[in-house]
């Protein structure tokens, strides 16, 4: 008899095989509360939670299925009491060997083989996942200077993060990523840290920090653990993507309440657009989720589910009697409710504001402009700036669009490459309204100015550009020597 043939006619094999089947039922059900879960709760921490718990529930269910059944394990098939499932005949009744009419129970066995194999292969891959990553510790790394670690000591005073947390930059890294639980350590990208602003580089530790005060290395290593020994099933996969979406979002949520400014961050999320994460899955990078997807509820925070309006509207009801019933015992004065109020007008006046003359000021047209300015409801603007989008949007009715994503993209790198000496923003520049209008051109003549030529000379050139033709240059000029280009006459656009 082959070690096959022991292990299926074993009562662990029946045992595990028996597991199995029912682990498809229970993850289903978990599932399926999760996703009820998911409708009624907007918060990302509690989602978090939600599936955290669906993830231990399922590996509980299976463990303690396990358990109750490796007991009953008999030494026959014939002892087996049967599943409470229909019988599978794998052969017609009028076949040769028709007095063979095996049942799911009698197929269960042969199951513990395959999971006992692809279990043991996802492990080896990860362990091979595992050392990969823990190489970059040691290669083509070099120490952050001096500046930043301070201001990574800073930052970790101010998320309470307790443990030492080491910053270096690496050659081998494509996006900002944390290594290890109890000896954390945050890899950049080299040239990061001087490339980008510093409000940037700030939000980018911020978020790497949140990651290590919230744990989630070590998470993200127990979760793959789970992987892979449900592998087979598809509810454990779909709770996993859940659980990295919203752990992002969760450590999204903690910049936004340090920084204050969302709008800024979403930038500096658009700006790391091009540097994914190339797929060293053990490691907790920035980019990891739904990039797009962070990046458009940071801009536009969505409301509760319309399903749950009724429900939500009680509470609220609840809510508001009671802080009026509180109002009126203290005979507050109406003063602060109007200071309140009017500071809430203005903060969104001027998110407005930023919006018409800044993030869309080059590709807005004057009679949107005008009709936008015109209206005085924030509802009635946000509902402009929806449609706004949506006739630019290259696939109407699809939840990403990729103009939208694009035109932040092209203004966060105009703010990174096309920052004056003098301090000027990069999309008010010369060659930021182009970058951001015409999007990168095919061919770049650049002559920056030395000591025998004091004036400094760029040239674009664009193959193809909608309505405007074919080869067309646009010219640069440099008269300080500091970089201040300018379009040169006969180039206005």
């Amino acid at each position: 008899m082959t070690l096959l043939e022991r292990l299926v006619d074993s009562p662990l094999a029946v045992a595990i095989g028996r597991s199995l089947l029912h682990s498809l039922w229970e993850g289903a059900l978990l599932s399926a509360l999760l996703a009820a879960v998911l409708v009624a709760v907007r918060s990302p921490r509690a989602r978090y939670a939600a599936a955290c718990a669906a993830m231990l529930l399922m590996l509980g269910g299976f463990s303690l299925t396990l358990i109750l059944l490796a007991p009953q394990g008999a030494h026959t098939l014939h002892a087996l009491k049967p599943l409470a499932l229909p019988a599978w005949n794998l052969l017609p009744a009028n076949a040769a060997s028709s007095s063979w009419s095996p049942s799911v129970v009698a197929i269960a066995p042969w199951l513990a083989p395959f999971w006992i194999s692809g279990v043991l292969l996802l492990y080896i891959r990860n362990l091979a996942g595992c050392l990969s990553v823990q190489r970059l510790r040691c290669r083509g790394v070099c120490c952050a200077q001096d500046r930043w670690q301070k201001e990574l000591v800073q930052l970790a005073a101010r998320l309470r993060v307790s443990r030492p947390v080491l910053l270096m930059e690496s050659s081998l890294a494509d996006v900002p990523m944390v290594l290890g639980h109890f000896k954390p350590l945050i890899l950049v990208p080299v040239g990061l840290l001087s490339g980008v602003p510093q409000a940037q580089v700030e939000a980018i530790l911020l978020h790497e920090l949140a990651h290590i005060r919230r744990h989630d290395y070590l998470t993200n290593m127990l979760q793959r653990l789970v992987e892979g020994l449900l592998f087979y099933h598809p509810a454990v996969w779909w709770i996993s993507h859940v659980m990295r979406t919203e752990r992002e979002k969760c450590c999204d949520d903690i910049v936004v309440s340090i920084t204050g400014n969302a709008h800024e961050y979403a930038r500096t999320l658009a700006a790391l657009e091009e540097h994914r994460f190339s797929g060293r899955e053990p490691a907790i990078a920035l980019t990891g989720g739904r990039l797009m997807k962070r990046i458009r509820r940071l801009l536009y925070p969505e409301g509760p589910n319309g399903a749950w309006a009724p429900v939500l509207a009680t509470a609220i009801f609840i809510v508001a009697g009671g802080t009026s019933l509180a109002a009126w015992q203290a005979q507050a004065s109406p003063r602060g409710s109007a200071t309140a109020q009017a500071e809430a007008e203005k903060s969104s006046s001027s998110a407005f504001s930023k919006w018409l003359n800044e993030d869309v000021v080059y590709i807005i047209d004057d009679a949107e402009r005008a009709a936008f300015q015109t209206l005085t409801a924030k509802e009635e603007r946000d509902k402009f700036i929806e449609q706004f989008w949506e006739r630019r949007n290259p696939s109407p009715g699809s939840p990403t669009n990729a103009f939208k994503v694009e035109h932040y993209r092209r203004i966060a790198f105009a703010n990174q490459h096309f920052r004056t000496a003098s301090g000027a923003p990069g999309w008010q520049t010369d060659r930021g309204h182009i970058y951001i209008v015409y999007g990168a051109p095919d061919e770049i003549d650049s002559h920056p100015s030395t000591a025998q030529k004091p004036i400094g000379v760029e040239v674009w050139t664009y193959r193809h550009v909608d309505g405007v033709g074919d080869h067309d240059s646009i010219t640069f000029v440099d008269r300080t020597g500091r970089g201040d280009y300018h379009l040169a006459p006969g180039n206005a656009r």
